[in-house]
Order: C-alpha cells, then sequence, then structure tokens
C-alpha cells in the first residue's frame, strides 16, 4: 500500500470554498481516475507560521505503478485546474509513503 500524501498550506480567505471544492470535485475527480483505491481529509492541527490552515489529503494507492501512473496521466491537468481555481492562495507539496 502506498500513500500518496498531499499537504495543503490554505490562505484563510479561500478555506472555506477550497475545503468545499476538495470535498465534492476534486476528490471524487482523482478518484475517477481508479488509480487509488481509497481517500482521506485531515486538517492538521497547528498553526501555521504564515497564518494559513494545513490540510493533509491522502490517496491510498495498491502499489507505486498506480501512483506513477497518475502522476505520468493526469497530475498535470488535476494541478492546472488547482492552479486556475485558486491562485497564489495554496502552497502543496507531496509525499510518497510505503506501508511496512
Amino acid at each position: 500500500m502506498i500513500l500518496y500524501n498531499v499537504t495543503v498550506n490554505v490562505e484563510k480567505d479561500v478555506e472555506k470554498e477550497w475545503l468545499d471544492w476538495m470535498k465534492n470535485t476534486h476528490i471524487p475527480f482523482v478518484m475517477e481516475t481508479k488509480m487509488f483505491v481509497e481517500n482521506k481529509l485531515f486538517r492538521i492541527m497547528h498553526d501555521s507560521e504564515d497564518g494559513g490552515i494545513n490540510y493533509s489529503v491522502q490517496y491510498f494507492a495498491k502499489d507505486m505503478q498506480d501512483v506513477m501512473a497518475y502522476q505520468h496521466q493526469y497530475f498535470d491537468q488535476h494541478n492546472a485546474i488547482v492552479q486556475k481555481k485558486f491562485p497564489k492562495k495554496l502552497a502543496i507539496f507531496m509525499t510518497l509513503l510505503e506501508l511496512v
């Protein structure tokens, strides 16, 4: 099992809109790729120095091949949509974790 974790720092002025959009539009869109078998969304419970709110968006894949296929086939398109919808309002980084 591979966890594709996307950590997002969201500016407070778009937090509610972003969270609603993630739950109802973006996460379902990612899951439609069939590259992931499960997802979870968490708010990180510590204050950010810049005043933003931090979230962990977690996508679980059966194996690394599915993650790589997602990155090659869908990531650029999905990232462009996020950047267009919330320009300069998010800081995003990804982490890959392997279940041991």
